[in-house]
């Protein structure tokens, strides 16, 4: 419960403070995001299945999002940095979907 109430105090703070991002951080932006959305999202089902960890939600979280940033990193140095992000969303996003799919099952049966 800790974990969304800072999740929306963070995106309220961000709408109204509106922070800018550095030139050099702004590949690395909309992958943390995905990554964790999907960490949210797998929490959510890990919630509604009795299996959630507080524990295991934070270190995904932060997991999820140090791997995807340091791919996306590796993607630029290699030069393949548009195609490793588009990977890196396409795997995130299955994850996402797959575990909405989860929630909507487990929330209504179907």
């Amino acid at each position: 419960m800790i974990a969304i109430i800072g999740l929306i105090i963070g995106v309220v703070l961000g709408v109204v403070l509106e922070p800018t991002i550095p030139y050099t951080w702004q590949p690395y932006l909309p992958i943390a995001v995905v990554a964790a959305i999907d960490a949210l999202f797998g929490a959510g089902r890990a919630w509604l299945e009795g299996k959630f960890s507080d524990r295991v939600f934070i270190v995904s979280f932060f997991w999820n999002v140090l791997v995807a940033a340091l791919l996306v990193f590796l993607g630029a140095q290699l030069g393949v940095g548009a195609a490793m992000t588009t990977a890196i969303v396409v795997v995130l996003g299955i994850r996402i979907f797959s575990n909405a799919a989860a929630i909507r099952r487990a929330i209504f049966g179907a």
